[in-house]
């Protein structure tokens, strides 16, 4: 995944039916647990159905589908990647100056052509570059910089003969801490970037900054796994 989880934590049990009136909001706040997630996740799918205008509910499902990808077992990762693109496109289509639908958009394919090889990567690369550059045009600093964050993955990620850039991927994901100079998510790009430069004394004070990076209050999952992932490439790199 190009962006913000690349997953590790799997959830407890399969959890209880979706009780009529809960609020996916609040499940999807405890996607620690993963049947919290995929309740959250039917009860947006459910709304969308019932509502095809329904924006909100749009790029809640694709946002979830994104992390249930991350998190679930590998032969139901594709079907959430896809779920995941069919709301966004959906969200894109009904509020197209809204950025919402063109970042969540973004992600699911950029976690479908790295979890699907070549064929994969290839087919998306160039959507992907551009449902992000759309957020940068309409909102840079949504979601604290997520699209120059984003955008400075792709070009660590992308071979250079297909665009691929150290140093664009370093200006991108120095423009993102700008707008969050405490993101887990930026600082281990960063330093993944970094070790790729052979540039390993920066790629550790960038780990150490993840480890001590605030749990933000909206991203308390996933700073908890760039903590563990930043704590076991800096053992690599001692």
């Amino acid at each position: 995944m190009w962006f913000l989880l690349l997953a590790s934590i799997v959830a407890n049990g399969a959890g209880p039916a979706v009780q009529p009136g809960a609020d996916p909001d609040f499940l999807y706040a405890q996607r620690e647990r993963l049947a919290s997630a995929m309740q959250a996740a039917e009860i947006w799918e459910r709304r969308l159905a019932a509502n095809p205008a329904d924006f909100d509910s749009a790029w809640k499902l694709a946002r979830a589908a994104y992390w249930l990808g991350g998190h679930v077992d590998n032969d139901k990762r594709r079907a959430q990647y896809e779920r995941g693109m069919d709301a966004a496109r959906r969200a894109v289509a009904l509020k197209p100056d809204r950025p919402e639908g063109h970042f969540w958009l973004a992600a699911d394919m950029g976690a479908m052509a790295e979890s699907f090889g070549l064929v994969a990567g290839i087919r998306y690369r160039g959507p992907v570059k551009r449902e992000l550059e759309s957020v940068l045009r309409l909102d840079p600093s949504f979601q604290q910089g997520s699209a120059d964050r984003a955008l400075g993955r792709w070009y660590d990620k992308v071979p250079r003969l297909f665009g691929g850039s150290n140093d664009k991927a370093v200006q991108h994901l120095q423009r993102s801490l700008a707008y969050d100079p405490g993101s887990a998510a930026s600082h281990f790009f960063l330093a993944e970037v970094f070790v790729d430069m052979n540039r390993r004394d920066d790629a550790r004070a960038e780990l150490q900054k993840v480890l001590d990076a605030p749990l933000h209050s909206d991203w308390v999952p996933e700073v908890k796994e760039f903590r563990q992932k930043a704590a076991a490439l800096l053992d690599r790199l001692r």
